[in-house]
């Protein structure tokens, strides 16, 4: 009985002896798609050479290689948190009332020099070691925009303006810390279901720790990643500029535009000033707006906190965070531009 489970039916004597391989059948289906290919390959190269397929290409390419790297960044943080930093150590670090610990940790955010994508495992690797999810949250918006990287990079984008830099860092902390607390009113535990991830075994060392993790997140979130790049290289060539070049003229309208253009474009963080200071049609409070709302919250983004968090997440913390960047962008705009 053993010796027939485990031995595989023979398929008649020109089968005997011989190793596994491929089936007939199998060959055959090499054999038509290979030919497929071969007859396409002028449609195809066709498609490939239009202009907006081109883009779309260089959108999606762009997005996820520049975001990719910090992507990384944050899964090893992650994973660093949770393999060698002991739960006592990180709730020393920030205040015990909850409502304190948000700026505490929106503040905190400046040591973190990554893009948007470094921070969703981050905080997500804080909320698993018992760090208020408020604070949390704080630190995952105010980290990809107001980090000393970013600043610098907005600097340069706009030469001889250091209104903007300020203006930048102030209403970005203000979002973080203005969700952290709404949350901390509004939000519910029930929304917020991190993905389940690999226990490691008994007795497993911290290198174990770290290993089993970086691989978990790593594939988890570069997954989802993949699917925001694609939504962003699809949105970015669906709008025509000649559209946004029209509605350069109205703050309000421009603030809106250019806020709904950040959550479609998806830029990273380091490199997003450049996009903006490139707009000249709209006002420097627009601008200001695709500043803000952009590290915040986008369409990857959107994508890798379904992944982590889960959809009723999402459905809440997206656009109460929209609403409050582009009313911190049109308040602190008034103010210091």
């Amino acid at each position: 009985m053993v010796d027939q489970i485990a031995r595989p039916p023979a398929h008649g004597r020109a089968g005997a002896g011989r190793g596994p391989g491929l089936d007939g059948g199998t060959v055959g289906l090499f054999v038509v798609a290979f030919a497929a290919t071969v007859l396409a390959r002028g449609a195809v190269m066709d498609v490939l050479d239009r202009p907006a397929i081109s883009t779309w290409a260089t959108v999606f390419v762009s997005v996820v290689t520049q975001a990719m790297p910090f992507l990384v960044l944050g899964v090893v943080l992650s994973a660093s948190i949770t393999a060698f930093v002991p739960d006592a150590v990180l709730r020393r670090a920030l205040p015990r009332r909850p409502g304190a610990a948000v700026p505490v940790a929106g503040v905190a955010g400046a040591i973190l020099p990554g893009c948007e994508c470094a921070s969703v495992p981050v905080a997500a690797s804080l909320i698993r070691r018992g760090i208020p999810p408020a604070a949390a949250l704080a630190f995952l918006l105010s980290a990809p925009a107001i980090n000393p990287v970013v600043m610098v990079a907005t600097a340069v984008a706009f030469p001889g303006r250091p209104e903007m830099v300020v203006a930048r860092f102030t209403a970005s902390l203000l979002v973080a810390v203005a969700v952290g607390w709404l949350w901390l009113r509004f939000g519910r535990l029930a929304w917020l279901r991190p993905a389940p991830r690999p226990e490691p075994p008994a007795g497993a060392s911290r290198f174990d720790v770290f290993r089993t993790s970086v691989a978990h997140d790593l594939v988890h979130a570069g997954g989802f990643l993949v699917i925001g790049g694609l939504t962003a290289a699809t949105l970015n060539v669906a709008v025509p500029q000649s559209a946004l070049d029209s509605l350069g003229g109205q703050l309000l309208v421009g603030v809106l535009v250019l806020a709904v253009l950040a959550v479609a474009l998806a830029v990273c963080s380091e490199a997003d000033a450049f996009v903006a200071a490139s707009l000249t049609a709209f006002p420097l409070t627009a601008r200001l707006a695709f500043l803000v709302v952009g590290p915040a919250v986008d369409v990857k983004l959107i994508a890798l906190q379904s992944g982590t968090f889960g959809r009723r997440f999402v459905l809440w913390f997206a656009p109460v965070t929209f609403a409050v960047a582009v009313g911190a962008s049109l308040l602190v705009g008034t103010v210091l531009l």
